[in-house]
């Protein structure tokens, strides 16, 4: 058998050997890495949001915060990176001894943190700033879905072993 041909066979065992769960979180990182990088490229560019007008939204005001920087890093910069970095995390999953071993447990510590930290942004939105930004709660809805799928993902990689 020709190399080519178990390459393809070994990239179509990989496909089908990975289940609903791995593709859904491939599929929200890849959500999270676009409003995330929209939310970074505002940051980056200075360019007015697109944002829904109404008496509880004000992207600028939750954009240009005192809470949307950490240590001077813009919050959506490391948004961005954390989506970055759980999306080379599952794609590098089966490719990585440690991480074959280790990478469900280690993304969902990403994931949870993720969370944790999102649902803090939330209470600043609502209880401090009193605004709320419409990608800020998109990011954070998106965050919510991952983790339930790691969740998920978490259980079933500790009821294999």
């Amino acid at each position: 058998m020709s190399s080519t041909a178990m390459n393809r066979d070994q990239v179509t065992t990989t496909i089908q050997s990975r289940n609903w769960s791995f593709w859904l979180s491939l599929v929200l990182v890849v959500i999270g890495i676009g409003i995330s990088g929209y939310l970074s490229y505002v940051k980056l560019t200075d360019v007015p949001m697109q944002c829904v007008q109404g008496s509880v939204f004000n992207c600028d005001a939750v954009q240009n915060s005192a809470y949307s920087r950490m240590f001077g890093i813009p919050i959506a910069y490391m948004g961005l990176a954390t989506y970055l970095l759980i999306g080379a995390l599952l794609l590098l999953h089966d490719r990585v001894g440690f991480l074959r071993d280790f990478g469900v447990m280690i993304e969902f510590g990403v994931i949870l943190f993720a969370f944790l930290f999102s649902v803090w942004l939330v209470y600043v939105q609502v209880f401090i700033l009193e605004a709320l930004c419409v990608w800020c709660l998109a990011h954070e809805i998106n965050m919510t879905a991952l983790f339930v799928v790691a969740i998920l993902r978490l259980r079933k990689a500790l009821a294999a072993s």
